[in-house]
């Protein structure tokens, strides 16, 4: 059962990915939380670095959709600028919306990665759907009311995996 909840890879940023190695690797298309994955959830606004990311998505012919639990209105001040579709009240982790965001960049499963920061919504919807999956550190130690519900529940989850030695994110060794 535990093992839905265990991403594919860890990274402590979404800059540690490398569009080039995802490109090697067959990956096309790249379906992002939004909120504390590509900036603070209290933060309307995509900063130069993730610009600068996106556009090394493009430069590769990677794909993006957003695709986010917050409301419409959150989610489109972000993506909009950006040029980005996006999925807002997303309902995550049921994978609908997961296989909604890769009908809408024309890819199937094995051509998909989904990043997210969070056990429960992003990697747990991403692994239903059957994508690949990365789990990124939150930007930021706080966190919504709901989130820090998911994040008192995902510390037990970790806990799980390093007692059993399966899986140990890198910024804990």
């Amino acid at each position: 059962m535990y093992s839905r909840f265990l991403p594919n890879t860890y990274v402590k940023s979404i800059f540690d990915i490398d569009p080039v190695f995802l490109k090697e690797n067959g990956i096309r298309g790249i379906i992002t939380d939004l909120d504390n994955t590509l900036i603070p959830w209290n933060v309307q606004d995509a900063s130069a670095e993730i610009i600068k990311w996106f556009k090394q998505l493009e430069a590769n012919n990677i794909k993006v959709t957003v695709i986010s639990n917050n409301n419409e209105n959150r989610v489109k001040v972000f993506s909009d600028p950006l040029k980005v579709p996006y999925i807002a009240n997303a309902r995550k982790p049921l994978k609908r919306s997961f296989k909604q965001a890769a009908k809408l960049m024309g890819l199937c499963p094995g051509q998909v990665a989904v990043i997210g920061d969070q056990l429960l919504t992003d990697i747990l919807g991403g692994n239903s759907a059957g994508f690949y999956t990365i789990l990124v550190a939150p930007i930021v130690q706080t966190d919504a009311k709901i989130t820090q519900i998911n994040r008192t529940i995902e510390r037990r989850i970790m806990e799980r995996f390093r007692k059993k030695g399966i899986f140990i994110r890198k910024d804990e060794q």
